[in-house]
């Protein structure tokens, strides 16, 4: 049996946003069809960064979201309304904040695995940020007919370290040198600009330096140095162990600390289940990332997140696709095992202060929360091993204060985090005991009464 303490009285800061997203909700359309939009709502997402979203006609398509597609011209004037296109930006953007979520601004292009236009390097860095200058101005000052979002997240580009099996690089064109001179550029005029906006980047495939001519290890020295500015860092993760995972947040923050950026928060802007990139493991990464397991992954890596050094998770992906996003079914948009892990991160949200577990015990994540008055923990039994015993724990609580109302709620595959089970406490150490198969999720609700 596994046995997790935990201690009621214990408070370990506040509730972070590992329940954040890629990318909004969709809308019904011109044919009233189905939609993610009331489902994404009801999940607070907390952020939605726009990577990728020209990918889906729902939110614009081709003319969405990336700079070479809101001005389609580099030769034009910059400083002139009409050479930009921000209507279907404007409608996408509108519907992320009316659900009441965060936008959180990718600046640069989608990625590119075929054709290469918008991952070209810029012919010149300073009007790239001019452009962008622009398209701030347009969705925080009104600027061409603008609005006033209040956007304070604004990423430039996207894995311009990423390579193909091949070798080629789907994201950034030019050399590592030309990159880290063009982030340069872009980040110092746009804080300028901008004093009060975070201004980070660039969203690396990963944060592990490989020698001194990594990429990511000049870009850092570049910022340590004072010559390109970073109010957050951010890269990406894909796997399939947790353990790997919590790896990847500490070296992310080792290698700000290292340099004496300490201040620098990291952000996770895009994680997923992969087992491997091609053939037969790409193919099940895509049928787990839909399933059980799947929801199990995504609630074992949140729980991680809130203990770990890492500031933001972002899920990749909400878009409506076939492929990598695990929240909602293509097509009916119904709600996959995968939506349920936000909405029991978001009950913990909603409490607002954290209580430190001891997270990852025998393959059984948790995470817990309190207002003060009343608690709620996430339990997860997430192993690699499909075939993985079922595993009995016992949680006791600790420190409580009075009589408590339990109640059980469960993911499984029979349950879309239904209740099934309550039970009364009137002791301040009191225990509870789950049978938690591979896979299953549960959150417990304690109630004051």
């Amino acid at each position: 049996m596994t046995e997790l303490n935990i201690d009621l009285a214990l408070r370990g800061g506040s509730m972070k946003p590992m329940n954040a997203v890629n990318n909004g909700p969709s809308s019904p359309g011109v044919r009233d069809s189905y939609s993610s939009y009331e489902p994404y709502k009801a999940a607070h997402i907390p952020y939605a960064r726009n990577h990728d979203a020209s990918f889906f006609t729902g939110y614009g398509g081709e003319h969405t979201v990336d700079v070479h597609r809101i001005f389609k011209n580099f030769d034009a004037d910059e400083n002139d309304p009409a050479n930009y296109i921000f209507e279907p930006t404007d409608d996408y953007l509108l519907r992320i904040n009316e659900v009441g979520t965060k936008i959180f601004y990718r600046l640069g292009a989608s990625i590119e695995h075929g054709y290469k236009y918008g991952t070209r390097v810029p012919k010149d860095f300073a009007k790239w940020a001019r452009i962008c200058e622009h398209i701030i101005r347009h969705y925080n000052e009104g600027w061409a007919n603008g609005y006033k979002l209040g956007i304070e997240y604004w990423e430039i580009w996207n894995e311009p370290d990423c390579r193909n099996a091949d070798g080629s690089n789907p994201c950034w064109q030019g050399t590592d040198d030309e990159f880290i001179e063009f982030y340069s550029v872009a980040s110092k005029y746009l804080k300028e600009k901008f004093p009060k906006l975070k201004i980070g980047g660039p969203a690396f495939c990963h944060p592990w330096v490989h020698g001194d001519n990594d990429i990511k290890s000049k870009l850092l020295d570049t910022v340590a140095q004072g010559k390109a500015h970073m109010d957050f860092y951010s890269f990406h993760w894909y796997g399939r162990k947790v353990e790997n995972i919590v790896s990847t947040f500490r070296e992310g923050r080792r290698q700000l600390d290292e340099r004496g950026l300490t201040s620098i928060p990291t952000i996770l802007n895009e994680w997923n289940y992969i087992k491997g990139w091609l053939s037969d493991d790409w193919k099940y990464s895509m049928n787990v990332e839909k399933s059980l397991k799947g929801s199990a992954f995504i609630a074992s890596i949140m729980c991680a997140g809130q203990h770990e050094p890492i500031d933001m998770l972002m899920y990749y992906d909400a878009r409506p696709s076939t492929v990598m996003n695990g929240m909602f079914a293509w097509e009916t948009y119904k709600c996959l095992k995968g939506y349920y892990p936000f909405i029991m991160f978001d009950a913990l949200s909603q409490l607002g202060t954290h209580i430190p577990t001891e997270y990852a015990k025998d393959n059984i994540y948790s995470c817990a929360a309190t207002n003060g008055k009343d608690y709620a923990v996430m339990l997860s039994h997430f192993d690699d091993d499909d075939n993985a015993a079922t595993s009995k724990l016992k949680v006791t609580f600790e420190n409580g204060e009075g009589t408590y109302k339990a109640s059980y709620f469960i993911l499984d595959e029979d349950h879309d985090l239904e209740l099934f089970r309550e039970e009364t406490f009137a002791a301040d150490n009191f225990a509870i005991y789950l049978d938690m198969p591979n896979f299953t999720s549960v959150l417990v609700k304690l109630e004051k009464i």
